[in-house]
């Protein structure tokens, strides 16, 4: 009659075969996961009986109005939007004393889109850009002192956040090796204004050589852009002082 093996006389006392100990960490994980579930359900049958809790009120507290005159009114001196909406050829810089006055450019101080969009290297793109940025008008004024000739524009457009999102995108301009880029300082109170002078002057066959300034800046819906040429380099001081005194007018 056969008998029952006996155990091996090198397994450990209390081992148990490798199945079994398999089998119960099994049971242990389903058990936990029924847990789980059982909560679940047991947390949205008690959430389903209870009565829906009342949202507050969205009604604002009645505000009693204060006695007494309210605010004055800006005056017209010191309400912007009334200078920006009147004539904008008064808010150009006026000449210096002993300058003449150049009509090379608009009529009467004002620019109409095609002409404003002609002064850029491709006026075409440059005359759509202006129609979906809301172009409204532009007011120029140009005068000349000796070989110095200096010109202003002021343009307004029908929205403003569209210069906000572009154009005027905050950028310093350093001197190149060659020294053909032209150097950019900030223009103070502007955010991202910005005024540059070339230290080389443009050349151009049958031309005097001439050098050349620039600054541009916006506040609110008006652009200003200032352009100065000379046949002898422009002082930083020249463009600066331009530019923050046209933007004092703004």
């Amino acid at each position: 009659m056969a008998t029952p093996e006996e155990p091996s006389a090198s397994a450990e006392p209390g081992e148990r075969p490798g199945h079994r100990r398999g089998r119960t960490a099994s049971l242990i994980a389903c058990a936990a996961v029924l847990g789980v579930v059982a909560g679940t359900c047991v947390g949205y049958l008690v959430q389903a009986d209870r009565a829906p809790t009342p949202l507050p009120s969205l009604a604002q507290p009645v505000l009693t109005r204060a006695k007494g005159p309210g605010p004055e009114p800006l005056s017209a001196a010191r309400d912007r939007q009334v200078r920006t909406d009147g004539d904008l050829r008064k808010l150009l810089l006026e000449k210096p004393a002993g300058a003449r006055t150049s009509d090379v450019v608009g009529v009467d101080g004002w620019m109409d889109l095609a002409e404003y969009s002609s002064i850029f290297a491709d006026p075409f793109s440059s005359f759509r850009e202006q129609m979906s940025g809301g172009f409204r008008r532009a007011a120029v004024t140009r005068w000349v002192q000796g070989n110095r000739q200096t010109e202003i524009v002021l343009v307004q457009y029908r929205q403003d956040d569209v210069l906000a999102r572009g154009g005027f995108e905050e950028s310093d301009m350093y001197w190149d090796d060659d020294g053909l880029t032209p150097k950019g300082w900030r223009v103070p109170g502007t955010g991202s204004g910005m005024a540059y002078a070339y230290p080389e002057p443009y050349r151009e066959p049958g031309y005097e050589p001439m050098y050349t300034a620039t600054a541009d800046a916006h506040r609110g819906d008006i652009v200003m852009e200032i352009y100065v040429s000379d046949t002898e380099r422009v002082p930083k001081a020249t463009i600066m002082d331009l530019a923050e005194r046209q933007m004092e007018r703004l």
